[in-house]
């Protein structure tokens, strides 16, 4: 399994530069479709729910204090391979045009992030883990009801 930092420079390297929020929710979309899709996680890191949505900490800690990236160094890189990458490239078609913002506000309406924060109080910090059966219920059942 890659690395969610393996995910984001492919991201950064396919979309260019993006701010941090942005990215983190991309990966997030990222894992999410790829535990739907693929029926398994595409990078090995949990994802916390933050006040300003999901975030993935050791991605977090390599963007520290940028507001946006162009690129990403990643200490020993693994390749992705070709179902991963597309599975990246398919979230990208959908949400990649979408504004930080957008995305963040998407996430704050759906029910994985929702459930990870109840009874924090809006706005406080909390780094609860957004469960992965969680993830893949709620948006297998987005298919669904497409």
């Amino acid at each position: 399994m890659v690395s969610v930092l393996d995910v984001a420079a492919f991201i950064l390297k396919r979309c260019g530069k993006m701010t941090a929020m942005k990215l983190q929710k991309l990966v997030y979309y990222c894992q999410v479709w790829s535990l739907v899709w693929d029926e398994k996680p595409l990078f090995r890191e949990e994802i916390e729910a933050w006040a300003s949505g999901p975030v993935v900490r050791k991605l977090f800690d390599a963007h520290r204090g940028k507001y946006s990236l162009s690129s990403l160094s990643v200490p020993r890189p693994r390749k992705l391979n070709q179902d991963q990458k597309e599975t990246i490239k398919a979230v990208l078609d959908y949400y990649g045009d979408k504004s930080s913002q957008w995305l963040s506000d998407l996430t704050h309406m759906e029910a994985p992030w929702k459930n990870a924060r109840e009874g924090i109080p809006e706005g406080e910090r909390g780094d609860t883990i957004i469960k992965r059966p969680e993830m893949h219920e709620y948006y297998s059942g987005l298919l669904l009801d497409s």
